[in-house]
């Protein structure tokens, strides 16, 4: 059987920022809600919330690892995770970085898009968000 799975989106950037005000932006919904989408984020083990999508209606999350500051990681609609892995560099520096899993060539989002074609919109999207969190954060 051959595998169909696409790779992760992996995207790495250095915030003029301490961890811990990174750490915030990532995992309460104020800061979540700065940068990527509005969604009732905790950084609770087994916390689940909706994520304000926009046009695409209300995405489920499910909290599914946390290892405060450095790492969490949620269940995102039906197929993703999504991971942020923040790395103390000091003086104020922190290595962010977003990890967007869960892309299969066979499967569809549950809006009926191909995932290879919403892994290449995303991947791009990543970029604009990643520049939102920076400007939230150095700010």
């Amino acid at each position: 059987m051959s595998s169909t799975k696409l790779p992760d989106i992996r995207q790495t950037q250095i915030l003029n920022a301490p961890i811990e005000k990174v750490w915030k932006a990532v995992t309460t919904p104020e800061g979540f809600s700065a940068w990527f989408m509005p969604g009732n984020v905790q950084p609770v083990v087994g916390h689940e919330f909706l994520l304000e999508a926009g046009p695409f209606g209300q995405s489920p999350c499910k909290v599914l690892e946390v290892e405060a500051p450095r790492r969490m990681s949620i269940a995102w609609a039906k197929d993703w995770t999504l991971t942020f892995e923040l790395a103390d560099l000091g003086e104020g520096r922190t290595e962010f970085t977003l990890i967007h899993g869960g892309w299969d060539a066979e499967k569809v989002t549950e809006f009926g898009q191909p995932h290879p074609q919403v892994r290449e919109h995303m991947g791009q999207g990543w970029t604009g968000i990643g520049r939102k969190l920076a400007q939230y954060v150095e700010g």
